[in-house]
């Protein structure tokens, strides 16, 4: 029970700050990541931190915030709002991690459909600009 509190702390801290290194600590190896608009599962490391890193640039700002959370010995699913593009974005970050305390399988799930088109087209931007 001790290490759910670490764990979540940790996360909000990485959320906070934004710390690309903090995040790859964070993630396993074969992590899989769950897009709400890719059809298939995104598989390993660097592109489970891609994603991630992504998402921080687009939700990422003063107007984020998890107002529920639900913490499990090894999951949360943590709720979260923010606005975009004058859009409410309502979502759900599902995460799980190993004994180690490494993410191996994190699940986006958004809502309503607008949320979801705002987000595809910046997260596709996002991902756009780290390919260099």
């Amino acid at each position: 029970m001790s290490q759910n509190p670490s764990f979540i702390d940790t996360w909000h801290d990485y959320v906070k700050s934004g710390d690309s290194q903090q995040l790859r600590d964070l993630i396993h190896d074969d992590a899989i990541f769950w897009s709400p608009v890719v059809h298939t599962p995104q598989k390993g490391k660097e592109i489970v931190c891609q994603y991630l890193q992504a998402a921080g640039k687009v939700l990422g700002d003063d107007n984020f915030a998890y107002v529920r959370e639900i913490v499990g010995e090894r999951d949360a699913v943590l709720e979260f709002t923010n606005e975009v593009d004058g859009i409410t974005v309502n979502g759900v970050d599902m995460i799980r991690w190993n004994d180690d305390g490494k993410i191996v399988d994190f699940k986006v799930m958004l809502r309503p459909l607008k949320a979801i088109q705002i987000i595809h087209q910046q997260m596709g931007a996002a991902l756009a600009s780290n390919d260099g």
